[in-house]
């Protein structure tokens, strides 16, 4: 079964929870579960981006809907709330979630 993977949705969400589909660009060892989620963004732009923050996720990341990674991690269900612009991030799984503001390092 296919669904639509949906971006640009309006912040804040009902509830503060994930939208169903709600696309996120992950990964892809998290997704795999052969690493844990350790930094998760929402960026100014309004994307979700989820890493390993161990891993270089240049060329390996794909998008998915977010209820895949809180189906795998339901302490990602938390970051909902999370305003544009801010990020999280973990040293370890396990661990709690670690707010700041995130912007893009100058290329």
């Amino acid at each position: 079964m296919t669904h639509e993977v949906v971006r640009g949705v309006a912040w804040p969400y009902p509830g503060n929870r994930f939208p169903e589909h709600l696309g996120v660009i992950v990964q892809r060892t998290v997704l795999e579960g052969t690493e844990s989620a350790r930094s998760v963004v929402h960026d100014a732009e309004g994307d979700w981006l989820v890493s390993d923050d161990v891993n270089d996720p240049n060329g390996n990341a794909v998008l998915v809907c977010m209820e895949h990674l809180v189906a795998a991690d339901g302490t990602i269900v938390e970051l909902a709330a999370m305003p544009p612009g801010t990020g999280a991030w973990r040293p370890n799984p396990g661990e709690p979630w670690r707010l700041r503001q995130h912007t893009y390092a100058d290329a």
